[in-house]
């Protein structure tokens, strides 16, 4: 377009092995930086197609051009910036205007004695159009978005919450700091936020010498471009815009920005930085002909070297813990480079070690809220509570003070309001300081209106407390915030649940799974409903949520066994034994279904001595020590042991455990007068059974027992008084 051949293939070779492209290439924030330099480069290729010298408008192209500025605009911001570059491009290199020309016609306009050129009418009707779709695209994403700036802490930008000079002082200085990374890209760092960088907070800082020497450099070559009309002049003129206006949005210089140094926002002013090496390697081979063998040296040193460290930063990229550790050998006085360190370590639970890079970050950045949250929270998970509980009211105290009419939340980092979360959750763990952890919660949501996951904790606390209506208002105000959160329908759901309002409790799972169609609660809770009340017709929509609930946690044994229910309800005995089993399998000591497959293998299969083994893991102690025995486990594990391996005495402990866990328990005592009927005891077993129908005189099965008893114990009486008759009058009884 406006370079010679070799100046090209050299500045592409430098662009594609500089080291500062790591981040956006690697590095998924960065991602949208790289998409926005593509459609930035084919917005101004397009657009030098519908430019030249004394040439009418080509107007598909120039649409082309806006077509690409919108995309590379939606891929990143920047992208925009690249309808200047088209300008320059028009004025300095389609048009081959010179400085001096555009001052001469300013100053006919001035003058009243306009002298306008005819290829500057065709020029101003491109700019109008570009300028105008620039306005447009403007307006557009104010609409979208809001014309409000993110909100960020002082931590992510230090100088933008200083007063003047120190911000100005500030920013100008960190324009030599990008431009050095872009000549000596040595020590890159992923984060250069909070302490990276120091606010200059004064004229007498000797750092303010780099920035007076940079814009003197910076003159030098506008000096240049004023003195010089020819191609070269150009050239330098496109590489500085390149280089300077996709750089400006993200400098800090006309608003502040929510970091203070990002290397992935140096992808695209790269290009005009290699523009301009690639031009002064040129023009040193043009004017140094016996310095040949020593420059192509030079650049073929400088492609090495730059491989090598993209190579080697490719390598610090490949994981967290990697890229934050080998920031730390560059920076130390980042405390969110500790901080990320020890949530790498977090993830692999290696919370002693993530400990120490937390105090650390603590050290470093006395105040930093985060930090402080991060040190209570991993003293929380090695189970030390006072220690957390210390470390989140160090957190509370560095809380930004209220102040009369200014709002609070435009103050605060939503993150940060974790601490009043982790605090809560920590003392409520305590019975009795629930109304404490209510206060911490109550106080995030007066912070943040806003703040929905503050009003589900404190929905949760106010069911611990049993206040489910007050609960149930808590988590309706969530919803005004967010009327799709599906963990708060969920909430209202379970709510309603324990209010007895079933039907209700079912819509609101029905909405949660409407938002989230993959919310596991709901869909869990959702199938134990359509199971337990009994609708045949909803059963496969059952299955079908256990079954996708499954796919995606198939170790889960909750899972089979809600659909091992669900399938014994449909009959479906065979599919529901494969359900308990797969439950047993991922957790050999879950009760329900242990039980309930013991009981379908006896009831429904007639597999009893199948039923035996389940039975006995779930009576054992040894298995259950700190749950209540499972009586109905004992009652049918009796049933077997009387009819099936006619073990009574095994019985009559089964049983009367029943009635020693129970006593109450008709079914346990009948049992027990079973026990003795099996053994012919039939007098005792009288006695049994007068008593439990005491103990229930309506219940049919009991009296007809009893009568069956009293028969046989009768007619047993009659023939031991025909047998004592007959021995008296010396005849033999009946029956030899």
């Amino acid at each position: 377009m406006f370079l010679k051949e070799l100046t090209s293939f050299l500045a592409a070779l430098l662009f594609a092995v500089h080291p500062i492209h790591t981040e956006a290439v690697t590095g998924v924030v960065g991602r949208a930086e790289a998409l926005s330099s593509i459609f930035f480069l084919a917005a101004l290729i397009t657009y030098s197609r519908c430019t030249s010298y004394h040439g009418k408008i080509q107007w598909p192209p120039l649409i082309g051009t806006v077509v690409m500025v919108t995309i590379a605009m939606l891929c990143k911001e920047q992208g925009i910036t690249v309808i200047g570059v088209c300008c320059v491009y028009e004025v300095f290199i389609a048009q081959r205007a010179s400085f001096q020309e555009l001052l001469s016609i300013l100053l006919s306009l001035v003058r009243g004695k306009p002298h306008i050129p005819p290829w500057l009418k065709n020029s101003i009707v491109r700019a109008i159009f570009l300028v105008g779709t620039t306005v447009f695209l403007l307006m557009a994403r104010i609409k979208v978005m809001g014309a409000q700036l993110p909100v960020f802490t002082r931590y992510d930008n230090p100088a933008s919450m200083e007063n003047a000079p120190a911000r100005q002082l500030t920013y100008n200085y960190l324009l030599p700091i990008n431009a050095w990374l872009l000549l000596f890209p040595s020590g890159l760092c992923c984060d250069w936020t909070m302490g990276t960088i120091p606010v200059i907070s004064s004229v007498l800082d000797p750092r303010n010498l780099i920035t007076i020497g940079f814009y003197a450099v910076l003159g030098k070559f506008i000096h240049f471009m004023l003195q010089q009309q020819d191609k070269r002049n150009r050239v330098i003129i496109m590489s500085l815009s390149l280089m300077i206006l996709p750089f400006v949005p993200a400098s800090n210089l006309f608003f502040p920005v929510g970091f203070v140094v990002a290397e992935r926002i140096l992808y695209t002013p790269s290009m005009g930085f290699s523009m301009l090496v690639a031009l002064g390697f040129q023009i040193l081979l043009d004017n140094k002909q016996n310095l040949k063998p020593l420059l192509w040296g030079m650049l073929s040193l400088l492609l090495l070297t730059h491989s090598v460290k993209t190579f080697v930063r490719n390598g610090d990229w490949e994981s967290e813990y990697s890229i934050f550790r080998s920031a730390l050998k560059v920076n130390t006085k980042n405390a969110k480079l500790f901080n990320n360190v020890g949530h790498a370590l977090e993830k692999f639970e290696k919370y002693a070690e993530a400990l120490e890079y937390f105090e650390k970050a603590v050290s470093v950045q006395h105040d930093d809220i985060g930090a402080h949250i991060n040190v209570g929270r991993t003293y929380n998970n090695l189970n030390m509570s006072k220690e957390a509980e210390a470390a989140y009211r160090r957190a509370l105290s560095y809380f930004p003070q209220v102040q009369p009419g200014k709002s609070y939340q435009a103050r605060i980092a939503p993150n940060h309001l974790n601490v009043y979360l982790n605090l809560a959750s920590l003392v409520s763990k305590d019975p009795s300081r629930l109304m404490e952890a209510d206060k911490y919660l109550k106080t995030a949501v007066s912070m943040r209106p806003d703040y929905v996951q503050g009003y589900i904790n404190r929905g949760d606390i106010l069911v611990k407390q049993g206040q489910k209506e007050e609960a149930l208002k808590v988590y309706k105000t969530a919803l005004q915030y967010e009327p799709d959160n599906a963990d708060v329908l969920y909430n209202i759901g379970v709510v309603l649940l324990e209010l007895g309002r079933p039907e209700e409790a079912r819509k609101s799972f029905e909405a949660a799974l409407n938002s989230e169609p993959d919310h596991s609660q709901s869909l869990y809770n959702s199938a134990i409903m359509i199971q337990e009340s009994g609708e045949q017709k909803m059963w496969p929509e059952g299955i079908r949520r256990l079954k996708k609930l499954i796919k995606r946690e198939p170790e889960d044994a909750k899972y089979y066994f809600t659909l091992g229910m669900l399938h014994m309800d449909m009959q479906d005995y065979k599919e529901a034994e494969k359900d308990f089993k797969n439950c047993i399998k991922f957790d050999p000591l879950f009760r329900s279904a242990l039980f309930n497959l013991a009981l379908m293998l006896n009831n429904n299969l007639n597999r009893p001595m199948d039923a035996h083994p389940y039975l006995e893991t779930l009576i054992q102690k040894k298995y259950f020590k700190n749950y209540p025995e499972h009586t109905k486990a004992l009652l049918l594990m009796g049933d077997i042991n009387v009819n099936v391996l006619k073990k009574l005495d095994d019985a009559e402990k089964n049983f009367a455990r029943v009635v020693e866990l129970e006593p109450d328990n008709v079914q346990a005592h009948h049992n027990l007068c079973v026990v003795h009927v099996e053994r012919g005891d039939l007098i005792r077993a009288e006695k049994c059974l007068t008593k439990v129908h005491q103990m229930a005189p309506t219940e049919q099965y009991i009296i007809n027992h009893l009568n069956i008893v009293r028969t046989k114990l009768n007619q047993l009486i009659k023939k031991r008084q025909e047998e004592m008759k007959n021995q008296k009058e010396g005849q033999p009884p009946k029956g030899r």
